[in-house]
C-alpha cells in the first residue's frame, strides 16, 4: 500500500508541478511578490498532497526568530526543502547549489525568487556571491535558509558542517536558528517508498552572532542533530 500511495503521489505532485512551474513566468510579470506567492502556492500544493496521499505532516516545536536570522536546517529528504517555504513566516532565501540554478525554466525562477547560489569549488568568490544575494534578501526582511551539511543524509548520520556555513555566519553577523528534523524516517533519501507519520521540526535556541568558528559549528552541529537516534 505504501508503494502504491508513493506512486500516486509522484504522479499527482510532479504532474501538477509542471503547469505550476510553466505558468510561474506569468507571475514574474507582476513582480517578485507575485512570484513568491506563486511559489508558496506550489509548496502548499506539495504539503496538501503529502498529507492526503502519503499521510506525512510536519509538527513544529520551538519558536521562530523575532527578527532576521540564519536558519541552519538538518537535511534528510526533499520534504523539508519544500515545506520550509511555507513553514517560515516569510518567504525564505535558500542557499542552494549553483548547478541547480542552471536548470532550464526552474533555475531562472529560483534566481528571481531570491535563491542564494553556492559554488563549493570557487572559494572566496563564491562566498562573495552568496553574501551579495543574502544582503539583498535581508534588505527585504526575509530569513536566510542553509542546509549546512550540504547534502541529504540518512537518519543517524551527522557529518561535519560544510565550511560555507561558518563563512556566511561570520559575514552576515546574524543569529543562527538551528533546526533538527527526522523526515528521513518517513521519506528516505534513496527509497521511492514513503511511510505515513509526523515529521518533527525542532527549532533550537538561537545561537548569537560573533562566536568563534569552532564554537558556532559545534553548537549548531549538536542542535541540528538533537533528534538523531543515540
Amino acid at each position: 500500500m505504501a508503494a502504491l500511495r508513493s506512486l500516486v503521489f509522484a504522479l499527482v505532485f510532479y504532474g501538477g508541478s509542471i503547469p505550476i512551474v510553466l505558468t510561474a513566468p506569468v507571475s514574474m510579470l507582476f513582480g517578485r511578490e507575485a512570484l513568491r506567492r506563486h511559489v508558496r502556492g506550489w509548496a502548499r500544493f506539495h504539503r496538501w498532497w503529502a498529507a492526503a496521499l502519503l499521510g506525512i505532516r510536519a509538527r513544529v516545536q520551538g519558536a521562530f526568530a523575532d527578527g532576521p536570522a540564519l536558519y541552519a536546517i538538518k537535511h534528510q529528504s526533499m520534504f523539508e526543502t519544500i515545506e520550509i517555504v511555507v513553514l517560515l513566516p516569510r518567504a525564505p532565501a535558500i542557499v542552494m547549489k549553483r548547478q541547480l540554478l542552471a536548470i532550464p525554466v526552474w533555475g531562472p525562477l529560483a534566481r528571481a525568487w531570491g535563491a542564494i547560489p553556492v559554488d563549493r569549488g570557487a572559494g572566496a568568490a563564491a562566498l562573495r556571491t552568496m553574501l551579495r544575494a543574502a544582503d539583498a534578501a535581508l534588505a527585504e526582511g526575509r530569513p536566510i535558509v542553509i542546509f549546512p551539511e550540504g547534502t541529504r543524509v540518512a537518519p543517524g548520520e551527522a557529518p561535519p558542517l560544510q565550511p560555507g556555513f561558518a563563512g556566511l555566519y561570520k559575514l552576515l553577523k546574524l543569529p543562527v536558528v538551528p533546526v533538527a528534523l527526522d523526515s528521513g524516517r518517513l521519506w528516505p533519501r534513496r527509497s521511492f517508498v514513503k511511510r505515513p507519520g509526523i515529521v518533527t521540526v525542532r527549532l533550537g535556541e538561537p545561537v548569537p552572532p560573533g562566536l568563534p568558528r569552532g564554537e558556532v559549528e559545534a553548537r549548531v552541529h549538536a542542535a541540528i542533530n538533537a533528534l538523531e537516534p543515540a
